[in-house]
């Protein structure tokens, strides 16, 4: 799609060193450059602002979502410098800040997924919910409460403003906290159901997120999988949480949520814990 949009701008030879593909948030257009084309990163904003229809602005990306905020360093490229757009999915409204909260339009297949496995009653706790958008679009759909939890106190200041935003079938409860000691601090046991959206830290934080869930709930498990065939990423992150999971666990399903570089894969394992 990048190369497309910028045929006639750029050489055959420059279109081929591009990524695939750019992010599109409400207003926002989010790119990654490579080095080689720098220098011509404003001829590249300015082109793609003119194409694709309603961008109002066309950001840089020059760093990895890092950090304990999940944050990523952007440079204005063309157009407003105001990293602060309303996002449209499934319905429902969203005030996302692309600089200051991680947000990816890349992963509305994987919320209308779990969206559509939450039933009535349940009580769901996101672990790393970011402006909130797992837990609004799930609790849209049906009456459940969502405790949606994230350390950054921006994303958790955008969360409860998006909650306000929108009609809900079910009940979304922002939190701003360390998801270990939010759970710690009353939520052991309270899950029938838990995302753990954090990829890049997830051993790290299994503990928690069985202690979270009752017994015979499921843990959404997220990873990153080195795999060099696509076909089989899921099924080696089905090794992988079975190995470092500290409870009995049933497999109920993985797959791929989305390649995230070469032979590198973000993936989901469902799983329903057992406890003694």
């Amino acid at each position: 799609m990048l190369r497309r949009a910028l045929e006639g701008v750029l050489s055959p030879q420059e279109c081929s060193q591009l990524f695939s593909a750019f992010d599109q948030i409400g207003g926002i257009i989010v790119v990654r450059i490579p080095d080689a084309l720098l220098p011509k990163r404003g001829i590249i904003g300015r082109a793609l602002l003119e194409q694709v229809k309603p961008a109002r602005s066309v950001y840089c990306q020059s760093s990895d979502v890092q950090g304990d905020y999940r944050i990523r360093d952007l440079e204005i490229i063309a157009g407003e410098d105001s990293t602060r757009t309303e996002y449209r999915e499934s319905g429902c409204r969203f005030m996302v800040d692309v600089q200051g909260a991680f947000v990816s339009p890349r992963l509305s297949s994987e919320r209308e997924r779990i969206a559509g496995l939450v039933r009535r009653g349940e009580t769901v706790i996101n672990m790393f919910a970011g402006v909130g958008m797992f837990s609004i679009i799930a609790a849209k759909r049906q009456k459940c409460t969502v405790y949606s939890i994230d350390i950054n106190p921006l994303a958790a200041q955008l969360c409860q403003q998006n909650v306000e935003w929108n009609r809900m079938t079910g009940e979304v409860v922002p939190i701003c906290g360390d998801a270990r000691q939010v759970i710690a601090g009353g939520l052991e046991g309270a899950s029938d159901r838990t995302l753990m959206l954090l990829p890049e830290r997830s051993d790290e934080f299994l503990d928690s997120a069985v202690s979270a869930t009752r017994s015979g709930g499921t843990i959404h498990y997220y990873s990153h999988i080195h795999a060099d065939l696509k076909s089989d990423a899921p099924g080696l992150s089905e090794r992988h949480y079975l190995k470092v999971a500290p409870v009995r666990s049933e497999i109920l399903g993985s797959r791929i949520v989305r390649a995230v570089g070469p032979r590198y894969y973000q993936t989901v394992v469902d799983a329903r814990i057992t406890k003694d």
